[in-house]
């Protein structure tokens, strides 16, 4: 059972949306102290003075995980000024709500540093630590779009496949070697946060309130759970998938529920809310 009481929590992209929650609700549960990553300097600042401005102990690092030595010289800094992590929320992410054809070069290399290389950089600065303390818990938000494909979100579908895999895998890597750390992996739907705004939800799958997912995923870690999956319906994707011939599933499951389709209006978070950096404006940060 993972405490979170008295820890340290390090939350990625935690400036905002369900990262921002995650912090918050860790701080409420008593967390000693929280480190927020992120690249938004704006949305940085702004939470750790409401943080600090309610008697919890914050510090905040700019920091983009797509840049291996910004990780690095971050969770060097991190750890030297805060001291080991004991709960790690890997959180940051992107979404391009196009096409393949239509990403640029930049769109694609983008998404896979963040959402995925991102990902394995933060965990592997924190993981030696809780190795050798031989106590620790990593939590990835991976996505219900790596169980299934979506047209729209390609390159992100894949990189939520390859975070799945990749957290799964690490888990049982801690397990069999007995090393005391935990691995939970959260799939979950569309989260109505801003970040898929303009998303039509499929049939039995509504977007989901943030609150209600933070609620999950804490409980999730305070019992040690594997897997969060939300909502119900997400359960079903591997077994409808393993049962059905291609067709069939894409004729029932994506087009008859309306998830093939979900992407189509899509508009993301405005403008002035993306991260101030140069990217197109359909690059929007995940939480």
């Amino acid at each position: 059972m993972t405490k979170i009481r008295g820890k340290k929590v390090l939350v990625t992209g935690g400036a905002n949306g369900i990262g921002r929650l995650l912090g918050e609700r860790c701080l409420k549960e008593g967390a000693a102290h929280l480190v927020i990553w992120d690249i938004n300097e704006q949305r940085l600042a702004e939470t750790k003075k409401d943080f600090e401005q309610k008697g919890y102990q914050v510090s905040t690092y700019i920091v983009d995980v797509s840049k291996i030595e910004e990780i690095k010289t971050a969770a060097s800094l991190t750890l030297s000024e805060v001291g080991k992590i004991d709960i790690l929320f890997n959180n940051a992410g992107i979404v391009v709500g196009k096409f393949f054809h239509e990403h640029t070069h930049e769109e694609i290399s983008k998404t896979i540093e963040v959402n995925v290389l991102g990902v394995m950089h933060v965990a592997r600065a924190f993981l030696p630590d809780m190795l050798r303390e031989k106590s620790g818990h990593i939590v990835n938000i991976a996505s219900a779009a790596g169980l299934l494909a979506n047209p729209r979100m390609s390159v992100y579908v894949g990189s939520k496949w390859a975070v799945l895999g990749w957290s799964e895998s690490l888990r049982i890597e801690m397990e069999e070697e007995k090393t005391g750390v935990k691995v939970t992996t959260v799939t979950p739907s569309y989260i109505k946060t801003g970040m898929f705004e303009g998303v039509k939800p499929p049939l039995l799958a509504p977007l989901l309130e943030p609150e209600e997912i933070v609620d999950k995923i804490i409980d999730a870690v305070k019992e040690d759970e594997i897997l969060v999956t939300a909502p119900w319906s997400v359960h079903l994707i591997p077994i409808l998938r393993g049962l059905m011939p291609t067709r069939v599933f894409d004729w029932i499951i994506g087009k008859g529920l309306g998830i093939y389709e979900s992407m189509a209006s899509f508009v993301g978070r405005p403008k002035e809310e993306a991260v101030p950096e140069k990217k197109t404006s359909k690059i929007k940060l995940d939480d």
